[in-house]
């Protein structure tokens, strides 16, 4: 029997959106994968030929890139934030929306207009798409890179601006910041390694097509 498909899945909240697509396209976790307080990474389901594994959103598309997964679930803005050649994103999910907002202190918001920055000092876990959407305004970019608790730098002093995902924003609210600008809507994507879309395209073809039949379905319910 071959190595069975690995496929790459985000911690966090996005799990219970993830669910009913996986479920969908005839797919069953053991239910240790839904429970967060596991510290397992590994996981099997109702199907010998599929494994799960479940690791930080960043680090699927690296399991995927470099083929020790065969497909996973992602942000789009790790796909925008990184560039992987190895990797084709053929069905948007329809699930996990948010947003990569810049963000500054409600105090400074009530008298700043973005319309006229041109330097920028941002805290941030995207400075590839920071200096990007900031370039192509002319402003110029000093990003300090953070992988988490942005939210808490302006307030100390280490940056005046943030950018980062935004969901319901209350985070946001309760550090005393606004959203200032929308650089781009997120949305979960299936992504697939392209060495593995060919050479195992038996099994990798009818998951990809099960995975965009559910997430059709599931926009028309």
């Amino acid at each position: 029997m071959a190595d069975p498909i690995i496929f790459a899945v985000p911690k966090g909240r996005i799990l219970a959106e993830v669910m009913p697509l996986f479920e969908a396209a005839g797919i069953v976790p053991e239910p240790a994968f839904v429970d967060e307080d596991s510290r397992a990474l590994r996981f099997a389901t109702n199907r010998a030929d599929i494994g799960l594994i479940r690791v930080r959103a960043f680090d699927v598309a690296t399991f995927v890139a470099h083929g020790a997964a065969q497909l996973g679930i992602v942000g789009s803005d790790v796909l925008m934030e990184f560039d992987y050649s190895e990797l084709y994103a053929p069905v948007d999910l329809g699930i996990g929306h948010c947003r990569i907002s810049v963000a500054e202190p409600a105090a400074l918001a009530a008298s700043d207009d973005p319309r006229g920055w041109s330097h920028v000092r941002v805290a941030t876990k995207y400075p590839n798409i920071t200096r990007a959407h900031f370039e192509a305004r002319g402003v110029q970019a000093e990003c300090v890179k953070l992988n988490g608790a942005m939210e808490i730098a302006p307030v100390l002093g280490l940056s005046n601006r943030i950018v980062d995902l935004v969901s319901s924003g209350r985070t946001l609210k309760e550090n005393g910041l606004v959203e200032v600008e929308t650089i781009a809507e997120v949305s979960a994507r299936l992504i697939v390694n392209r060495a593995a879309f060919k050479t195992r395209a038996r099994e990798v073809l009818p998951l990809v097509e099960a995975f965009r039949a559910a997430a059709g379905g599931a926009r028309a319910a």
